[in-house]
């Protein structure tokens, strides 16, 4: 099945809104008529199966876009539009893309070459031909490639994760089923569209016929919440760093009352329990809703029912519709509770691999399960509690350290924003523990022994950091999601 044919509903009203805003709002009615348009136009013109690069910020444009290069039979690219030129050209290449799309704001920026490029003026061209037909129908094999993300990885270069039709379809409706969204519900969206979490938040809100508010603007906290008051939003959805900066950079959002938000999501990595605590106390008739998933996943692996958030605080929940998870030792075999393993998971939603690297896909896909690299272990009842990646685990006077535990420590100490724990080399130990503490600029008090001593006291004594420094920004990237550096 054509996953575009799935998302977009048919049954619309001339007036039914699917983007809301001042500067861009767009309609169902619009936005079918549109992406018909040019999906017809790209399949007369580049046939199916090519790959096509989309470079926008979240905007109409790129919506449009996006859903029509998937509805024309061709592979969608959506790529951060800061991305640097090495990393555009490898994907370029890698790719054989000949078609670009890039707004007329960033074309200049875009020093690659492409056979043709397109942009808001020649797609609202092809949008008033009306010789153009409106509607084009073509369905595909379940596992027909629909888009590749790409992701960093382990390497210099970006991995591509190859999403098909089913894929998309499937965690669609899984994320649906589990957030109980309707037609009702209305995203604040400041996750960005490139990004797999971002998408979710676009395919299941078309899906149910709900609404988006579209916020480039983040960092500017107060259009955050003058969209939320003003279009009554009753979603938003965040990682770590955006329920961080809310909760310890702003006073306006403790305070603040939004009666129309009826539930927060959080994903992209794991927010240390203080905050969800925290944002519990400040906005209590919200729901707050952990969840857990990658790219490879198409988005949602996992997640933690709001009923049970108190006494299952810490854990990422269990498998989503559809999905099967287990916590499996080095051998494949289950791990007990309590045990320490590796997350593995299956389901429809699990990537057809990476594009072009065998390699990679084979340590990644084995049996028809995805190994997610992410440690956890899980608990008498099912739950699973993440304790790290891979590649995160420390190793320091021959004891394994996992980061999240010494950082869920500091973030709970007043003034703390943010802290990062990384492993850097030491001629004695292997590895030594150093902790990049985020404090709030009007904080002096915060030091080095007030931090070593808070960890005595809350720490075995070979966890306490034996480098700290201090800072007043987050590192994080355009997604949000943290930076962790040596």
């Amino acid at each position: 099945m054509n996953c575009i044919d799935y998302l977009l509903p048919a049954d619309v009203n001339d007036n039914d809104l699917f983007v809301l805003g001042q500067r861009e709002p767009l309609s169902f009615v619009d936005l079918r008529g549109q992406v018909a348009k040019v999906a017809a136009q790209l399949k007369e013109n580049y046939g199916s199966g090519n790959k096509m690069i989309l470079l926008s910020p979240n905007n109409n444009f790129f919506i449009v876009s996006y859903l029509a290069i998937m509805k024309s039979g061709n592979v969608v690219i959506p790529l951060n539009p800061a991305t640097e030129e090495e990393s555009l050209k490898f994907v370029k290449n890698q790719a054989s893309v000949e078609l670009a799309f890039v707004p007329k704001l960033l074309r200049k920026r875009i020093t690659v070459d492409f056979n043709e490029i397109w942009d808001e003026d020649i797609l609202k061209g092809l949008c008033e031909q009306s010789e153009i037909g409106y509607k084009i129908e073509q369905d595909f094999a379940e596992d027909t490639l629909a888009q590749i993300i790409y992701t960093s990885g382990s390497t210099a270069m970006p991995k591509g994760v190859m999403i098909s039709h089913k894929n998309i379809i499937a965690n669609t409706s899984s994320i649906i089923e589990y957030l109980k969204l309707t037609s009702d519900d209305i995203m604040e969206c400041v996750l960005p569209f490139f990004y797999c979490y971002g998408l979710s938040l676009l395919h299941t809100h078309l899906k149910v016929k709900g609404k988006i508010v579209l916020n480039n603007n983040f960092i500017f906290l107060g259009s955050v919440f003058k969209d939320l008051e003003k279009y009554k939003c009753t979603g938003f959805a965040g990682v770590p760093s955006h329920f961080q900066i809310l909760l310890r950079k702003s006073d306006t959002f403790k305070t603040a009352v939004f009666p129309h938000l009826r539930y927060v999501t959080q994903a992209g990595g794991k927010l240390h329990t203080v905050f969800i605590e925290e944002f519990q106390k400040a906005q209590p008739s919200t729901k707050f809703i952990v969840m857990y998933g990658q790219t490879e996943a198409t988005a949602r692996l996992s997640y933690l029912p709001t009923e049970r958030l108190q006494d299952k605080l810490g854990s990422i929940g269990k498998g989503i519709p559809g999905v099967e998870l287990k916590v499996v030792d080095e051998n494949g075999v289950p791990t007990e509770p309590g045990v320490v393993g590796e997350i593995v998971a299956k389901g429809d939603n699990v990537m057809l691999g990476y594009y072009k690297d065998k390699k990679s896909t084979q340590e990644a896909l084995k049996d028809g399960w995805l190994y997610t690299g992410d440690l956890a272990k899980i608990d008498e009842d099912g739950f699973i509690y993440h304790a790290a990646r891979k590649k995160e685990i420390i190793k320091a006077g021959g004891k394994r350290i996992s980061p999240k535990e010494i950082e869920e420590v500091i973030v709970s100490m007043p003034g703390v924003v943010d802290c990062s724990i990384n492993g850097v080399h030491d001629e004695v130990l292997g590895e030594a523990i150093k902790a990049t503490v985020v404090k709030n600029d009007a904080d002096n008090e915060l030091n080095e022994k007030f931090v070593k001593e808070y960890c005595s006291n809350n720490l075995a004594a070979y966890k306490i950091p034996h480098i700290i420094e201090f800072t007043s920004k987050m590192d994080v990237n355009a997604a949000g999601k943290k930076v962790k550096k040596s």
